[in-house]
């Protein structure tokens, strides 16, 4: 764009020149001047294309690495992700053993309501029970301790079970 613009004022100074030098007449110092000029000039223009063609490499080179840059950062987010698709398994993985854990609590806790309330209710039928063999037997104890004050034989019995 710059080259373009150069040359046509180049071209321009040059025209207008060789007009002016027509009318008043230039001589030959100032043409081979401005011929000087000139080639300066085009050195002048092809060094700046040289130099606007390496700007333009850098300028790859910079996009090559914002490209690199890029892609590292698509991997960062794929890592991010990942992390975060563990982290969901491990809640739900937390979540589950807590709905067994309270499960089990549950369940051992109703067992041992169950199990205590069974228990306690043989105990207590066990407990009638020998409360009313206990009182049964102290009277037949009581009975037959009469009958060995008058049967020696009795008696006898009872002494050898302890039970006079």
């Amino acid at each position: 764009m710059k080259f373009k613009a150069v040359t046509t004022i180049l071209v321009f100074c040059t025209i207008v020149g060789l007009a002016y030098a027509e009318r008043e007449g230039f001589s030959k110092e100032d043409r081979e001047r401005l011929i000087r000029v000139e080639t300066t000039l085009k050195v002048f223009m092809e060094q700046i294309d040289k130099r606007f063609e390496q700007v333009d490499k850098r300028f790859e080179q910079i996009d090559k690495r914002f490209e690199q840059i890029d892609k590292r950062f698509e991997q960062i987010d794929k890592r991010f992700e990942q992390v975060n698709q563990q982290f969901e398994q491990m809640m739900t993985f937390l979540w589950m053993l807590t709905g067994i854990f309270t499960t089990l609590i549950v369940a051992v806790i109703g067992f041992a309501y169950w199990d205590r309330r069974t228990i306690i209710r043989k105990a207590r039928d066990e407990a009638i029970e020998v409360i009313e063999k206990e009182g049964r037997l102290r009277d037949l104890i009581a009975a037959l301790r009469q009958l060995a004050r008058e049967d020696p034989k009795l008696a006898e019995v009872l002494r050898s079970f302890r039970l006079l």
